[in-house]
This record gives structure tokens, sequence and C-alpha cells, in this order.
């Protein structure tokens, strides 16, 4: 019983850790494509650090507890896109790029602060070290999952504004299958996929442990 009690208090505190850091890289989004002119996330109500308007019923909230009480040990989840309007950019594909590398910005600052109260903890051995360690995880593992190349993930903005015309239009169209491309990547290819992006989640989470 008391296993299981910890088990469900260890799995709240995740699950809560996911949502504030889901809605602060949505926010980061809709704030950087406001400061570059698009007035499009404060009109659609996304400027904000309300949960309830970035949240996915499904996505944000039934997956992520789903992977959480199996056990998995890859916690993800995602929030419903943040709308933009590339064309009040002054350089769209440039500016969508910054509006893209936002999210992960924001979930790698918020681990850098993580691991810095986590040393900080554990010096002065204050309470809550635990969450510290949550916080730094899940928000390394978010950063890189988004900025995997594969739309509708960040990443694939970053690429798309690296690539040239020719080769951006041509990755561009593999957009509407982009979905089904990360099913198979966090399914059957799931190995694969860990042996690249695996490896620099561990470099992230110690490098921001400040160890």
């Amino acid at each position: 019983m008391h296993n299981l009690a910890n088990f469900l208090f260890e799995s709240i505190i995740i699950f809560l850790v996911l949502i504030l850091s889901i809605v602060l890289h949505e926010f980061a989004h809709a704030l950087v494509a406001f400061w570059l002119g698009d007035p499009t996330p404060r009109y659609r109500g996304r400027l904000s650090l309300n949960p309830l308007v970035h949240l996915d019923p499904f996505f944000s909230l039934i997956l992520p507890l789903i992977l959480i009480l199996s056990g998995s040990r890859f916690v993800f989840g995602i929030a419903k896109p943040v709308p933009v309007t590339s064309s009040n950019f002054e350089d769209p594909i440039r500016d969508m790029a910054y509006v893209g590398i936002a999210g992960p910005t924001a979930n790698f600052l918020l681990a850098a602060l993580a691991g810095f109260l986590l040393r900080l903890s554990s010096q002065f051995s204050l309470p809550g070290i635990f969450i510290f360690k949550y916080i730094l995880t899940l928000n390394v593992v978010l950063g890189v999952f988004n900025l995997v190349p594969v739309p509708p993930l960040d990443g694939s903005r970053l690429l798309k504004a690296l690539l040239p015309p020719k080769l951006a239009y041509k990755y561009g169209l593999i957009e509407p299958y982009g979905f089904l491309i990360l099913i198979l990547l966090l399914t059957i290819f799931s190995s694969f996929f860990w042996f690249f992006i695996g490896p620099l989640i561990n470099f992230l989470i110690k490098f921001f442990s400040w160890g």
C-alpha cells in the first residue's frame, strides 16, 4: 500500500511538471511570434500561461498519463499548435524558425534553472530536491524531442530555414505525413530513434546538472 501511494504521488508530480513544461513551451512560441510582428497568437488567446488554452485533451493529458502509469522510460506530451500567420513576419521562413526554436529554448532554460536549484538544494539539504530532478529531466526530453526535424515538431521549422529553397520546398512535402513518421519512430523504430537522441538527452541532463 505504501509503495502504491508513493507511485501515485510520484506520478502526479511528474504529470504536473510535464504540464508546466508544455505550457511554457507553447507560451514561448506565442511570445516570440508576437514579438516578431504576428498578433495571431494574442487574438487566439494563446499569449497566456493559462494551461486550459494550450492543452490538448489527448496529447497533453491522456497520452502522458498512460506513459507515466505504464512506467514508460519516455514520457512526453504535446499541446495544441500555436496559430501563427507567417505572412505577418518580415522574413517568414527565418522568423518561423525563430518561433520554432523558442519552445525548446524555453525548456532548456527551465532545465538549466532546475539544475542550478538541484545543485543548491543538495549542498544545503533543502527539501523538494526530487522535483528539480523531474523538471530537469522532463524539460531536456521535451527540448530534444521537439528539435527532431520531423513536422510538426519545431526542428522541422529550423531545418526548413537552413535548407536551400528547392530542398526546403521538397522537405515541406512530407508535412502531411509527419505524425505517421513520428508514430513509426516511437514504435517500430524506437530503438533506432533512441540510438540517436538518447546520448544527447543524457549529455544535456549531465550538462544542466552543473556537474
